[in-house]
């Protein structure tokens, strides 16, 4: 059982995290946003640019944000989820993330650390198809209030690593 101090020690690093601190910093993602998705499935070989739809909106008291977003890729639409957090005990960005193109019925769980003007997480996939799990790194860039980029790359089982997808997007106002 959690004693009770430690669930009031908890709730005022939360609040001081939304008022100043990390959880702020994903609060300024929120909103409505349009763009382009660039698509890469071998390295420096773009295979296709589509526009993208997404919202970005608070969910549980501020403790993490949902990325919504539909996308088309070759034609074809595809839509996704990412749910995205800040642990304060871990101290770790952390994304919960599944679409309807990439993860197929799996959820991929990615972690990590902030960057200069964002944060980075890497995640791993695969399947009975794949002889290892492959890295997924995600970097999160809040350029400045309207200005967005989320960027993935595969990271091949020898450590290799290629820009995957691109998201460029503009705040709907």
């Amino acid at each position: 059982m959690i004693s009770k101090s430690k669930l009031t020690m908890s709730k005022i690093k939360f609040s001081e995290s939304v008022e100043t601190g990390r959880h702020s910093r994903l609060l300024q993602l929120t909103g409505k946003w349009e763009g382009s998705v660039k698509t890469w499935f071998e390295p420096g070989v773009l295979a296709d640019t589509s526009a993208v739809k997404g919202e970005i909106r608070s969910i549980l008291g501020g403790r993490f944000v949902m990325h919504e977003y539909k996308y088309e890729l070759e034609g074809k639409n595809y839509e996704a989820i990412a749910i995205i957090g800040f642990s304060i005990p871990e101290q770790k960005y952390q994304i919960a993330y599944l679409d309807t193109f990439h993860s197929g019925t799996n959820i991929m769980f990615s972690e990590g650390d902030e960057t200069s003007d964002g944060f980075s997480v890497i995640g791993n996939y695969g399947d009975t198809d794949y002889a290892e799990r492959w890295g997924w790194k995600t970097e999160v860039i809040l350029k400045d209030k309207d200005n967005l980029i989320i960027s993935a790359y595969n990271i091949t089982p020898g450590g290799e690593e290629a820009k995957a997808v691109e998201i460029e997007y503009k705040r709907i106002t």
